[in-house]
């Protein structure tokens, strides 16, 4: 009798559960799946200031800053904020500026009693640049084409002051990197299908803009200049609106990087990263919180009822499968506009493993206090 009661309320939760989850895929996850281009484009090519911190990046500056300084557009300066780097960084990017007038550098020194940080070299570029339209990326990125700072520029239109991009990895052999691009698609469902629904929260630092009063409006980074990470969500989360925000998902205007190469790299950026979500307002936790707490039930609830009643599994097997059917339409079609078709292969194993992501480094990154390197 006991055993009947739990396995019916077991299986009430777990249809709850998958009806949630069903409401994002298709609601939220949709609105990248099925994007249609709703946001308008302007005429006129504004001037543009890019802008990238680095630091001890001279590797990355030598084989991809060029990618930057070479945009097909008319106006544009290119600050490159070199933060208190020790490797040869500083030597090429002068070295640079001899070829490229365009290119400016603000080198920032290590002061013992006032450290530095990302925020911090940011700043230092935004106040340098001459232009207010501003476009950021960083030191390890590569424009996917010449029109990057063009398709990016164009959506600073009627009221637009924040420009969502994408910022994908480079496909590599090796599980650790299907999984870091699965979790970059995840990302993406987020900000894109938030931000579409006229509640934009976060954006990605490799790919993304914004106008330079804004900036100041909101105070820079003020309110949270203590914490390392945030100058990409943090920033967004507090500056915009249901109105303010535009996206430009072109695959020429994709930003291209390098997915960590091991666990322990991916640990620590993962494990920084994370610190920054309980920062957010209270209704983007709640919209995150409760995708990944469904998520978590579904598994739970599913897994608890085979062990119940291991002979009701043709029915345990349907909601999962009408699940992971609508998950592979709206995934696939998802990672077909952001040229990433190869992780939806692997799907439900992927799928099971983010759970298990989500919770590790979410724990971790809100207990974590204070990040020391970026």
């Amino acid at each position: 009798m006991y055993v009947d009661l739990l396995f019916k309320a077991g299986m009430v939760f777990f249809v709850l559960m998958v009806l949630v989850q069903l409401g994002y895929i298709w609601i939220v996850f949709g609105k990248l799946a099925f994007y249609k281009d709703i946001y308008p484009v302007s005429a006129t090519e504004e001037p543009v200031s890019v802008i990238i911190a680095a630091r001890n990046e001279y590797e990355n500056l030598k084989h991809k800053l060029v990618h930057v300084l070479e945009q097909d557009y008319p106006v544009f300066e290119v600050i490159v904020v070199n933060d208190c780097s020790w490797d040869e960084s500083q030597k090429f990017l002068e070295d640079m500026q001899l070829q490229y007038k365009h290119l400016k550098v603000s080198q920032l020194v290590e002061q013992e009693k006032y450290p530095t940080g990302k925020k911090f070299a940011l700043t230092i570029g935004i106040k340098a640049a001459m232009y207010e339209n501003l476009l950021f990326t960083d030191a390890d990125c590569i424009p996917a084409s010449n029109q990057w700072i063009r398709l990016m520029q164009r959506r600073f239109v009627q009221g637009k002051e924040i420009v969502l991009g994408f910022a994908p990895y480079n496909r590599r052999k090796g599980f650790l990197n299907v999984f870091i691009r699965f979790e970059t698609l995840m990302t993406a469902f987020y900000y894109v299908g938030f931000a579409v629904l006229k509640n934009a929260f976060m954006g990605k630092g490799g790919n993304m803009a914004y106008y330079r009063p804004l900036f100041f409006k909101h105070k820079g980074f003020a309110s949270h200049q203590h914490i390392l990470s945030g100058n990409d969500d943090l920033f967004i989360n507090q500056a915009a609106t249901a109105n303010n925000v535009s996206i430009e998902l072109s695959p020429e205007s994709f930003v291209y990087t390098d997915a960590k190469e091991n666990y322990t790299a991916f640990s620590r950026q993962k494990s920084r990263h994370m610190t920054t979500g309980k920062y957010y307002k209270s209704k983007h936790k709640w919209m995150l919180g409760t995708f990944y707490a469904s998520l978590l039930f579904f598994y739970i609830s599913w897994i608890g009822l085979w062990v119940l009643k291991p002979e009701w599994w043709p029915y345990l097997l349907t909601g999962y499968g009408v699940r992971l059917i609508c998950q592979y339409l709206v995934y696939y079609k998802a990672a077909l506009r952001l040229k990433c078709t190869q992780v939806v292969a692997f799907l439900p194993v992927l799928d099971l493993l983010y759970v298990f992501y989500m919770y590790y480094f979410g724990t971790k990154g809100y207990f974590t206090r204070k990040p020391k390197v970026w």
